[in-house]
């Protein structure tokens, strides 16, 4: 990559970085929410619905809307919607704004990362475009493992408004990067939005997305009952589960940053195919390695996150191969996005429902590895099907 391509990435990195926490830091934030705003932590709860509805449902209209000729100014304008937003939510006064800013930063996260990740692969040479995706994958996965626990100390002393500023502050230093350093964009053609929802009737791309949520249903979904697995007799009654959620995040930074070079150098298709085949190796092998000893459950556990976590990059990459040529490879990465928050919230209710009937907590992890196992199974149809 060329040096200004690749700072832009890097920029673009930061912001998805941001991004990663104002995605999960609000579940952390809801004791001081509720303690704020005299609501329940049911009410609370509701910020996090508000941003991920936001984020998977609206993102991909906004994108869908965009001119092809502004994709530099959308980026941008992306950016600053969900800078204020985070600012307009530490600022709110009442739960009601609260809701309906973090509803509007769902948005601009939503439409930012579609269009930075289409964005760095434009800026990119098709080698490396691996890579750049790679590296904002990472940026994200390391605002949620790293800036997480770290806007949550603040909030802890000094109020949980802290953790929105400190948000916004990444975010700003971000904008003011790529305003000066993010080169002039390709513009996209000029496509009537009948046009480019042809990629509703796509069969590649629709298999594709298909497999993104498979695995989103299969990793964010258990990871959504990994403190009730975990914390079940049949896994060995752990007390503390922070451990485990560290191993889950570190193994997906790792992996959300090695898989670029490998994306760039081998077949996407068939890289997809070996992360979802682990991915149903990791979680079948959850109640096994738990019946044993506790702490064996961290081998599958740092394998689940590394691959649950670089599964977008080659998603991704082959979705702007595949679609940048139609002109709607910034819409695909924006449906692929949604595609996880809608994957994480079937998987969710999927596992919610088998708790329900008081199931063993093993039917979750085999579950989700048949899931995952389905998954694998739709990406060796799209690879027989690519090698013919």
């Amino acid at each position: 990559m060329a040096d200004q391509s690749r700072l832009s990435v890097y920029l673009v990195a930061l912001g998805a970085f941001a991004l990663g926490m104002a995605s999960y830091v609000t579940a952390g934030l809801i004791p001081l929410i509720e303690d704020a705003f005299n609501v329940s932590a049911a009410t609370a709860a509701q910020l996090v619905t508000a941003f991920t509805l936001a984020y998977g449902l609206g993102s991909p209209v906004v994108v869908a809307l965009l001119p092809g000729k502004h994709q530099r100014l959308g980026l941008l304008l992306a950016l600053a919607v969900f800078i204020v937003a985070n600012i307009a939510s530490a600022l709110a006064t009442s739960f009601v704004s609260l809701t309906i800013w973090r509803a509007v930063a769902g948005f601009g996260a939503g439409v930012y990362l579609a269009m930075g990740i289409a964005a760095s692969a434009a800026i990119t040479a098709e080698a490396h475009r691996g890579k750049a995706i790679a590296i904002i994958m990472g940026g994200m996965a390391s605002g949620t493992v790293l800036g997480v626990p770290i806007s949550l100390l603040l909030a802890e002393r000094f109020g949980w408004e802290s953790a929105m500023w400190l948000i916004s502050a990444l975010g700003l230093i971000a904008y003011a990067g790529l305003q000066v350093k993010l080169p002039a964009l390709p513009s996209a053609p000029t496509l009537s939005l009948v046009r480019k929802l042809a990629i509703l009737r796509s069969p590649h791309a629709m298999a594709i997305l298909a497999v993104s949520l498979l695995g989103a249903i299969a990793s964010l979904g258990m990871y959504t009952f990994i403190a009730p697995f975990m914390a079940a007799t049949e896994s060995g009654a752990v007390q503390s589960i922070t451990s485990y959620l560290w191993v889950w995040g570190i193994g997906g930074v790792v992996g959300s940053f090695l898989i670029g070079p490998l994306v760039d150098r081998f077949i996407g298709p068939v890289i997809t195919l070996a992360i979802m085949s682990l991915l149903f190796l990791a979680l079948i092998a959850l109640p096994f390695t738990a019946s044993v000893h506790p702490l064996l459950t961290l081998l599958p556990i740092a394998l689940w996150g590394a691959v649950g976590w670089a599964l977008q990059v080659p998603q991704n990459n082959e979705l702007v191969r595949a679609r940048q040529a139609h002109g709607d490879g910034n819409l695909a990465v924006a449906l692929n996005e949604s595609s996880l928050y809608l994957g994480s919230a079937i998987g969710a209710s999927f596992g919610g429902v088998l708790l329900t009937f008081h199931l063993p907590v093993s039917t979750l992890a085999i579950g989700a590895g048949v899931i995952a196992a389905v998954g694998a199974a739709t990406q060796l149809i799209i690879v027989m099907h690519t090698k013919r």
